[in-house]
């Protein structure tokens, strides 16, 4: 991700979710963390057709990894691009040398839970009303190095072809 693509990220934020959005400024200050020496973030794109479709991003401190935000438009789910991203996530934690990685889902998007169950994560918690402002609670969910990769997303259930462009892995 760079900051050409941020109008078109902002606008799948907002249509995915309109009442709890990341803001541009929250993504800005993503996108500084992801460049330079000290680098400790991974944010990327996916395109298809010439529009973007899905995007995510990941931070990384003191060997744990961070899922902050992976979103993918309506009209591509169920492709398959939801598991391209989040392996690439996966990478990027391995890359960072993450021991383990968690993530925030709303307890209501059984699908994405769904989805981060295959690859292994596991409920360990919750944070109440964590997504504001309709106090919505938050399953906080852990993959740990050492658990399996339980679904290749080339061959498992959550196959599909692939968009027009990969994810795009933009420092």
């Amino acid at each position: 991700m760079r900051w050409w693509d941020l109008d078109a990220v902002l606008a799948l934020e907002h249509e995915l979710f309109p009442e709890d959005a990341w803001s541009a400024g929250m993504f800005w200050s993503e996108l500084a963390r992801a460049r330079g020496a000290g680098a400790n973030r991974r944010y990327l794109v996916a395109e298809a057709g010439g529009r973007l479709v899905g995007y995510g991003g990941l931070a990384a401190v003191d060997g744990t990894g961070d899922i902050q935000t992976i979103a993918t438009a309506r009209d591509q789910w169920g492709s398959g691009l939801g598991a391209r991203l989040l392996t690439a996530l996966l990478s990027a934690a391995t890359a960072f040398e993450c021991h383990e990685v968690l993530l925030e889902v709303r307890v209501d998007n059984v699908r994405a839970q769904r989805l981060y169950e295959r690859f292994g994560f596991a409920p360990i918690g919750f944070r109440r009303g964590y997504y504001q402002p309709g106090n919505i609670d938050a399953l906080v969910m852990r993959r740990t190095a050492t658990d399996p990769d339980t679904e290749d997303p080339e061959t498992g259930p959550g196959a599909a072809s692939a968009p027009d462009t990969p994810p795009s892995q933009g420092n």
